[in-house]
């Protein structure tokens, strides 16, 4: 009975340390592919295209006191092929703590700025693939970095700063990231910005739901070397059942005084969503370039455009 009565004495004491350090892993990921008619200037091909489909892991511990712990991996691959990205968790590996006071994060993640804007205008394929959003200017490290995340200051309204490894393009100095949300229900609201030794940029961005209707845009300035530019992106969305209508527009203006660094790019697309998690879908996706510009080519004055069917499935 004296052995006995140790024994649940023991159990119930590994019991009690449980109930106050709980943790959980989940397994996760997307599989994203196309089939594609693409052309670049006059070069046609058709391909299958991986859609940024990635595999992660995630996990929190409840350190008790309002203290929670947790990680993020994941790591990019190719479905098509089956090959792994070049870094393999490179797509995200950070680890954080996070309380009342807000949640400090350290690793390599995305700048907040692009979640806070062009992210979420990017609604038809969630700024995957060839239909991604081409006019976007992202620089700056994405490595290395440190940041903190603060509580909601309102109900819907937050805020994260980092910043990073000064790398190379950053003119040895760390850049820095913020970004700022406000969730108002129908209305939602976002900004970002980022600076890299003289290089900077600022984007704004209002998203509203009206039933099935949803719109959202934002607007860009940006600053390289002395050069500034300015981009503006509007997208809609109306919902039908489980269907989805899509078409989006963005422009990006000259840089600077240079004449013909101008584009365009125009996306419709449509989506039919099989379940929560899996879905079918279609776009057509087109950039135009002056003769200056080479957005999603790289090379000046040739435009893209790809006609794709696709299937996405999350897990």
């Amino acid at each position: 009975m004296i052995k006995r009565s140790i024994a649940l004495a023991v159990l119930a004491t590994l019991a009690s340390g449980a109930a106050l350090a709980q943790s959980s892993v989940t397994l996760y990921g997307r599989l994203n592919v196309t089939a594609e008619r693409q052309k670049v200037g006059s070069d046609t091909q058709t391909v299958l295209e991986d859609n940024y489909s990635r595999i992660g892991f995630k996990g929190e511990e409840d350190l008790g006191g309002g203290l929670k712990a947790g990680f993020i991996i994941e790591h990019g691959f190719d479905p098509t092929t089956g090959a792994a990205a070049s870094t393999f968790w490179g797509r995200q590996s950070e680890v954080y703590l996070s309380s009342k006071l807000g949640m400090l994060r350290l690793g390599n993640f995305t700048q907040e700025s692009l979640y806070a804007t062009a992210d979420v205008v990017s609604m038809h394929n969630h700024n995957t693939g060839t239909s991604a959003d081409a006019l976007y200017t992202y620089f700056g490290s994405d490595v290395n970095k440190v940041a903190y995340r603060t509580p909601e200051f309102v109900k819907g309204l937050w805020a994260e700063a980092s910043i990073a490894e000064a790398t190379a393009g950053t003119g040895g100095k760390r850049p820095v990231d913020l970004a700022v949300n406000y969730d108002l229900g129908k209305l939602q609201l976002g900004a970002g910005y980022t600076k890299a030794d003289q290089d900077n940029q600022f984007a704004v961005r209002a998203s509203y739901g009206m039933g099935p209707f949803t719109l959202a845009a934002y607007a860009q300035r940006t600053k390289i070397e002395d050069l500034s530019r300015n981009a503006f992106r509007v997208a809609g969305m109306y919902t039908l059942g489980a269907s989805e209508f899509h078409v989006n527009v963005g422009y990006a203006g000259k840089i600077g005084d240079v004449a013909n660094t101008q584009a365009t790019q125009t996306t419709l697309g449509y989506n039919y969503n099989l379940s929560k998690r899996t879905k079918v879908y279609g776009f057509v996706t087109k950039v135009d370039n002056k003769a200056n510009a080479g957005y999603a080519t790289g090379t000046e004055g040739a435009d893209f455009s790809s006609v794709a069917v696709g299937v996405r499935h999350n897990f």
